[in-house]
């Protein structure tokens, strides 16, 4: 004989399916739109800012080359808009010109550590390319080793849009046994660097970065005495902290009575704290920028950003004593003649504020008068990331790819407003333009005009930036600690008219962070 059902047991059991189907119903559905494709274009990610200014199509016209040097106008009628044409003048011979291979191999720093990773010609870091303001710089890349492919980027340099290296956005990674040519005009004199924008926050981690410098054409100051140039790139390998891939102290010889510049590059994911010890030094340029009228400075650290740039300038002593340059810790650089023993001594107490650091110097356009205005509101909730949960960053509010394109139109002046909430601080990077800081937190900037591609934005902070729109293209923003990036703190910028052919994912395999 059949048993019966316990009388009001279906009734429980519809009433628990439909709270189950409550629950995980959303969080099923939430889970479902955060996949990603195996391949997309960023430009159909998120949704359209247009900051207040004009909506305009950003169909492209017929197709055809477009040769632009740096800031030079294309008019839209007669441009293909594809972004792979913004290239250098294709028949200008090259000043400077090399090729760089990159290598997955174990490689060893001049101390006898030796490390798995990634080499530029054999060595990481890779060579050191210098050029004169003015000068075409060419860079052949090929790839033997380097699996998932690789790309070059710029840092700092306001290339044109084709040169710019960044991974399913301006080209597709170069794989194993490929090649791509880089040109670019070096029409700003200052510290910048270079390093792969594929699988970044594994690549340059592991190697694949170097320093790029580019001299003025002339010296305003030529009867001013002997110049010391050297770069320090500063570059943790595993936990190993180098200067130009050396631990310890790197040991510069500058004879008294000469004057030091030195270029510090911070490769790293956070704020590094640079100062001098033996004499008061000048902060004389940020970001590839010069301070207009920088003051000596004594028992004061400088803040670089991570993937910022700052350049110390130091008078060598009479007597021949020594100076040390501390870059982040105990090590760095000493410069010295007869001797280089320079102890360190600690970090000093207070930073230097860059806000009100320098003489004030009139702006070539008008900030209070933008054509665009953006927020860029930095967060953090729970969520999925492609499928993925965790506690992710946020542009906006939105999980990428819900986060905001921002459009503009060649020409333009552009205010942004950049906060942070997330608790944790960020390294703003914008490519192919430099910002000028107008405020923090409120307080208006009354110094130097304060131009950064590297913005250090701190938990609980505000900056007003602002730029002129005038280099077209399709360029990321994101955070340079490049794990966040891949967690989602990334957005792009996108000038009206203009598209890019390329694809994250796909057959290239392209992945930018």
């Amino acid at each position: 004989m059949r048993s019966k059902r316990p009388r009001g047991r279906r009734p429980r059991l519809a009433v628990a399916y439909a709270a189950t189907a409550a629950i995980l119903g959303p969080l099923i559905w939430l889970w479902q739109g955060s996949l990603l494709p195996d391949s997309y274009s960023v430009m159909t990610m998120g949704y359209a800012d247009y900051g207040g200014g004009p909506h305009a199509s950003s169909s492209p016209t017929a197709p055809g080359a477009e040769t632009v040097a740096h800031h030079e106008h294309v008019p839209q009628a007669e441009s293909g808009r594809d972004v792979s044409r913004l290239i250098a003048d294709p028949d200008r011979p090259a000043d400077v010109a090399m090729t760089i291979v990159a290598r997955r191999q174990r490689f060893r720093l001049p101390s006898g550590r030796a490390f798995d990773g990634y080499t530029l010609n054999g060595t990481s870091p890779g060579p050191a390319i210098r050029a004169v303001k003015g000068q075409l710089v060419q860079v052949r890349l090929i790839n033997e080793s380097v699996p998932g492919g690789v790309t070059l980027h710029w840092h700092g340099v306001d290339v044109p849009n084709a040169a710019d290296g960044v991974a399913g956005v301006t080209q597709d990674a170069v794989g194993v046994g490929g090649e791509f040519t880089y040109r670019f005009v070096a029409d700003q004199a200052g510290t910048f660097w270079y390093h792969s924008h594929q699988m970044s926050h594994e690549q340059v981690r592991g190697g694949l970065l170097g320093a790029l410098v580019v001299a003025p054409a002339r010296r305003e100051d030529a009867g001013a005495g002997p110049i010391v140039d050297v770069e320090a790139l500063v570059h943790l390998y595993q936990g190993v902290r180098t200067v130009n891939g050396h631990e310890g102290d790197l040991r510069i010889a500058a004879p008294p009575g000469s004057r030091a510049r030195v270029r510090v590059i911070n490769t790293e994911y956070g704020l590094m704290p640079a100062w001098v010890s033996g004499a008061p030094y000048r902060l004389i340029a940020v970001d590839g920028t010069d301070v207009n009228g920088p003051a000596q400075v004594r028992d004061e650290a400088v803040a670089v950003a991570a993937g910022g740039r700052a350049d110390l300038e130091v008078t060598m002593p009479e007597d021949g004593s020594p100076i040390r340059v501390h870059l982040g810790g105990p090590s760095g650089i000493v410069l010295g003649s007869t001797s280089y023993h320079a102890p360190p001594v600690p970090r000093p107490a207070a930073t230097l504020d860059l806000l009100t650091y320098g003489a004030r110097a009139p702006l070539t356009f008008d900030p209070g008068k933008p054509d665009r205005r953006f927020d860029y509101a930095i967060g953090r909730r729970p969520g999925f990331l492609d499928g993925v949960p965790g506690l992710w960053w946020t542009v906006n509010g939105g999980l990428y790819p819900g986060v905001p394109m921002f459009h503009v139109t060649e020409g333009e002046v552009v205010r942004m407003r950049i906060s942070n909430d997330s608790g944790e601080a960020h390294p703003m990077h914008l490519h192919g333009h430099h910002a000028v800081v107008l405020s923090r937190d409120g307080v208006p900037a009354t110094g130097s005009p304060w131009w950064v591609d590297s913005l250090e934005v701190g938990v609980g902070e505000t900056y007003e930036i602002a730029f002129v729109a005038d280099n077209p293209g399709l360029w990321m923003d994101h955070c340079h600690n490049l794990p966040h990036a891949g967690e989602g703190l990334t957005a792009h910028l996108m000038y009206e008219g203009y598209t890019t052919p390329f694809t994250v994912g796909g057959r290239a395999g392209n992945e930018p962070e």
